[in-house]
């Protein structure tokens, strides 16, 4: 749980990435052509739609770079308010599945921006017919951080310790975690963005928040950290860490140019982690987590080991956790095999995890769950 060093952005490997697994690429769909007529000037400047957040205009802003070295044309940022940036109340009270994408893709359904970029993790499972996820580049690291007070880890925080955060998910495991190892802490449902989260712990309101290393990595603030909790400990997001590049279905030039920019490890895994949540009809944010897992590598990598890079991925190991906030009840489950070839044997693996969890009572663990 303790260790510092940030792993590299996924445990791939050259081998592996250049062998695209069959079906993973994304293709256009026949939408109706006269769709080409909303698009701005195909010689101009693409627009890109993303939220205004500081995070969200950050790993735009570097999408839009990758998609000016593919295509050699200008990227120009539409800030888009959404829905869940607006909103002030819990996650979990709104409903969580879409609130920061739906206006979005409604920008990139009305022509007004050409293509989007999601936080996979905030992406809802059900994909629009007239819209298609082009790209999901190289995952950054995918766990979830500490930040606390006096620079303590998570297994050295004073009883009673009050941790922040938003999420149902990690609420559950960590309220789990102390339970099995007699720790004294309290989950603090807290909403905001990275500042205002941080802000809370500085401020000495909380002992500590719980945020994603991906988010900080992409704003430059890692530095920040003070824990990485592993993943036997929490499991991330369903999706966390990697993002979607998303645009028209009908748009066959664009969807070829940022096909460029697709990691064919990181679908692969993260359509098996989304195929679980959605099997388990739970929306983004219930308290499920999962991660598609690419051992031997995912250990040697995170230990820094620069020889794990350039070996080949065979197996992938795919968690999935479901649990009660409070922590009481668990049912994590886990299962090992060749890494899927096709788009649809990770939506099997997905599915068969989730039966299995479905079987052991998940269900009655989520609350109300998505339709």
């Amino acid at each position: 749980m303790n260790d510092t060093r940030e792993p590299r952005g996924r445990a791939g490997a050259e081998g592996a990435s250049a062998r695209r697994p069959e079906g993973l690429s994304t293709v256009g769909s026949s939408a109706p052509a006269e769709a080409s007529s909303r698009r701005g000037d195909e010689a101009g400047a693409l627009r890109l739609g993303t939220r205004r957040s500081r995070l969200a205009m950050a790993q735009s802003g570097q999408v839009a770079e990758a998609v000016t070295r593919v295509t050699g044309r200008p990227v120009e940022l539409v800030e888009i308010t959404t829905y869940g940036d607006t909103s002030r109340e819990q996650l979990a009270q709104i409903g969580g599945t879409g609130v920061f994408v739906t206006a979005l893709r409604d920008a990139l359904l009305k022509g007004e921006v050409d293509f989007a970029v999601h936080s996979l993790k905030d992406l809802p499972t059900a994909q629009p017919d007239a819209l298609v996820v082009a790209a999901v580049p190289v995952r950054e690291d995918p766990r979830d951080v500490i930040v606390a007070r006096d620079a303590l880890k998570f297994t050295d925080l004073p009883s009673g310790a009050r941790i922040g955060t938003g999420s149902p998910r990690r609420m559950a495991q960590l309220n789990s975690y102390a339970r099995s190892h007699g720790l004294d802490i309290a989950t603090v449902p807290i909403r905001g963005n990275v500042d205002t989260r941080i802000g809370y712990v500085r401020g000495g309101e909380l002992d500590a928040v719980v945020l994603a290393a991906a988010g900080l990595n992409r704003i430059g603030r890692g530095d920040e950290v003070t824990d990485f909790l592993s993943v036997d400990t929490v499991l991330p997001a369903p999706g966390q860490g990697a993002l979607a590049i998303e645009c028209a279905a009908d748009n066959a030039d664009l969807i070829a140019a940022l096909a460029e920019l697709d990691d064919p490890l990181t679908r692969v895994a993260v359509t098996a982690e989304r195929s679980l949540l959605a099997a388990l009809e739970a929306g983004c944010s219930a308290p499920v987590g999962a991660l598609a897992d690419l051992p031997p590598l995912s250990a040697p990598l995170e230990r820094g080991d620069p020889q794990a890079d350039g070996q080949f991925v065979k197996e992938m190991c795919l968690r999935g956790v479901v649990g009660t906030t409070d922590g009481t009840r668990m049912v994590q489950l886990s299962t090992t095999g060749p890494v899927p070839e096709t788009h649809d044997g990770a939506m099997a693996l997905g599915r068969e995890l989730a039966a299995e969890m479905l079987a052991q009572g998940a269900a009655g663990l989520m609350g109300e769950r998505a339709h």
